[in-house]
């Protein structure tokens, strides 16, 4: 028998017995679909918080003051004054890793528009922010340079602060006051929403940070610097570089602690990634013991068919078919059962996916390799589940098989 007659016949015997068929096919279903669904989950949700942590910025920074030492007393994280705007300066010009750096230097205020006010977070910053965390402009400007250099009472003001100060009207060009002081809204920030963390990133005032610094803090050393190295691959050289600057320009001995502390949102990522393909391939360990009992039930009716098709085998027999022939014509029907199941899985598991998507907003990513490695795996099933019932058909004696009724 050449192939084509033998998917043939398997096909025929197949559907001889459609609801014996369907009901075989159905653990390979569940198994299938069941992987594909619970790896698009895990993708998905991996993605989601990859991009939200990469949405904070490009290659991002952050060197934050740290903790130090009175009377044997750890006075935790930013409690030193050291970290200054000139270090980042420093930082810019020695450094060629790093691309772009802000100071920040933060604090909560009421702003009030008419009579219209909100409490709200007030960060300063440089010039560099905006490209550093990817954040544009949906009307008017960013402040500049020279608002920097020259502590400029100008702001660029998130789309919740525009919307509770301003409703739908332009808030450029218009006069808002921060606290005692009048500021000239230059800008409207892009919508940028939730933080990974869960804080509103559009509840935010920006403003030059030297003015936030000395107009409204009253301090002469910066919170933290957000920085952005050249590429992914600089974060880890630029962060030995800036440790080893900051260092010499804190004049701190060898034997002293750092004064400062720097973070890279990457490790987020890393720590992200890793827990989320630990639960996917947790989920789709559990999923894939579908597909171990489906492989099981395939084993059962093909033994079941064995046995009710020992007349035909011997027939075949008779007639100058070869053990081989027999036992590759019962092994191709379990691999026909299996690849089938698993066709129809793959269907399953894709609307499943979009199903989990639309009905509970949670982000599904279905991967291509997770569909070639689950059909396969199901192929594999039908080959090693089919091949006992198929070497027990080939093994029958002729005579024997004749003779039953």
């Amino acid at each position: 028998m050449n192939g084509r007659e033998v998917m043939r016949s398997s096909f025929q015997a197949l559907a001889a017995n459609k609801m014996r068929t369907l009901l075989t096919m159905l653990g390979i279903i569940i198994g299938v679909a069941a992987v594909i669904c619970t790896v698009a989950i895990g993708q998905g949700a991996a993605h989601a918080v990859s991009t939200e942590i990469q949405n904070m910025g490009e290659n991002m920074i952050f060197i934050q003051a740290g903790s130090v030492n009175r009377g044997g007393v750890q006075m935790g994280a930013q409690a030193t004054k050291t970290l200054t705007a000139e270090d980042g300066a420093a930082i810019k010009r020695e450094i060629p890793l790093i691309k772009g750096i802000s100071p920040m230097v933060g604090t909560h205020a009421q702003v009030v528009y008419d009579s219209n006010n909100w409490y709200t977070h007030v960060q300063g910053a440089s010039a560099d922010y905006f490209q550093i965390r990817h954040w544009g402009i949906a009307r008017g400007s960013p402040f500049s340079r020279q608002d920097v250099e020259r502590a400029a009472n100008v702001c660029d003001i998130g789309q919740t602060v525009a919307k509770n100060l301003f409703g739908t009207d332009n808030p450029v060009d218009k006069i808002i006051r921060i606290g005692n002081l009048p500021f000239l809204v230059v800008g409207e920030l892009q919508v940028k929403g939730l933080s990974p963390f869960g804080s509103d990133q559009d509840d935010v005032v920006l403003a030059p940070f030297t003015t936030v610094q000395n107009k409204l803090v009253g301090i002469s050393w910066v919170h933290f610097m957000m920085a952005s190295a050249i590429t992914s691959a600089a974060i880890n050289p630029a962060i030995r570089q800036m440790t080893a600057l900051l260092r010499q320009r804190h004049k701190l001995r060898y034997d002293e602690p750092n004064d400062f502390i720097i973070r890279s949102p990457n490790e987020l990522i890393q720590a992200s990634e890793q827990s989320s393909r630990i639960m996917t391939m947790l989920l789709a360990s559990v999923a894939s013991v579908s597909l171990l009992v489906g492989g099981i039930g395939i084993m059962n009716i093909m033994l079941v068919s064995v046995t009710e098709r020992r007349r035909e085998i011997g027939v075949r027999r008779a007639v100058g078919a070869t053990r081989r022939d027999v036992r590759w014509q019962f092994l191709s029907e379990a691999v026909v059962l299996s690849l089938m199941g698993g066709g129809i899985g793959v269907v399953g598991g894709i609307a499943g996916s979009a199903i989990v998507s639309g009905m509970l907003r949670w982000p599904t990513q279905v991967s291509a390799l997770a569909v070639i490695v689950a059909v396969m795996f199901s192929a594999a099933v039908g080959i090693f589940f089919g091949y006992y019932p198929a070497q027990k058909a080939a093994q029958l004696d002729p005579i024997e098989t004749l003779r039953y009724e």
